[in-house]
């Protein structure tokens, strides 16, 4: 498969299974960021566009041998929410707790010789602020919500009336609040030059760099199943709704 570098991040992690993985490994920001034309996002992350090109192509050509069981492009947006909430809302949570434990932990343990600790500590409390209200917010308004509108269309009705107006409205919020996170967690993996543990660090110390770093790799693919995939379905079937064909 031949990679068409003209076309941006978004783009291709919709069209290549696996390229979520790869930009992940190239440390190229494709929720967020997916806007960015591929090129410049290399650029961006001091990658070869040439080398990561490779990369999804190789991507490209493991699914066609073990193609991945769901095409959220394709399945009821009712089934994309069931998804985002019971696979990462709930890991979120899950580990937004555990490391808060893990955090004070290793803080009393090395604090004193690792200042950047602390800082790490007090910007994970700002996410965890930041990202349980957000959560609560998409299951209790959005999600019903864009079910509800889903429902209503497929049955050749129109879509529910809402308080918010336009579904566009908590969308553009809750992109907003992804932006946030992602920043928050990009400090994170900065101060802690990249979750690299000292050479005192114990096993605790340890525990707590590998599960920043895949909440943070889990936080990026839940952002993208809402930013790209979610998010535009919704809005294209509300106009769907106001504009039939």
């Amino acid at each position: 498969m031949q990679i068409n570098i003209t076309k941006t991040v978004r783009e291709l992690a919709l069209e290549i299974p696996g390229a979520t993985r790869v930009f992940e490994k190239a440390g190229i920001d494709y929720c967020c960021g997916g806007w960015r034309p591929f090129q410049d996002a290399c650029a961006a992350a001091r990658v070869s566009t040439d080398e990561v090109a490779g990369w999804l192509e190789q991507a490209a050509q493991a699914s066609i041998i073990a193609p991945e069981s769901k095409d959220w492009q394709t399945q009821p947006l009712s089934r994309l929410t069931a998804h985002i909430t019971a696979k990462h809302h709930s890991f979120t949570r899950d580990e937004l707790a555990r490391l808060d434990a893990l955090l004070s932990k290793v803080c009393s343990a090395h604090g004193q010789n690792h200042a950047e600790l602390v800082r790490i500590q007090r910007l994970f409390r700002e996410l965890s602020h930041d990202l349980i209200p957000h959560m609560q917010k998409e299951e209790a308004v959005l999600f019903p919500y864009i079910e509800q509108m889903e429902a209503s269309v497929s049955e050749g009705g129109k879509a529910p009336a809402a308080f918010f107006g336009t579904v566009q409205n908590p969308i553009r919020m809750m992109m907003l609040e992804h932006e946030t996170a992602g920043d928050i967690l990009k400090r994170i993996r900065q101060i802690s030059d990249g979750f690299s543990v000292p050479e005192d660090g114990c096993i605790s110390y340890q525990t707590l760099y590998k599960a920043l770093d895949a909440l943070e790799q889990d936080l990026h693919l839940h952002i993208h199943l809402e930013n790209n995939i979610l998010f535009p379905r919704a809005v294209a079937l509300e106009g769907s709704d106001q504009h039939p064909s």
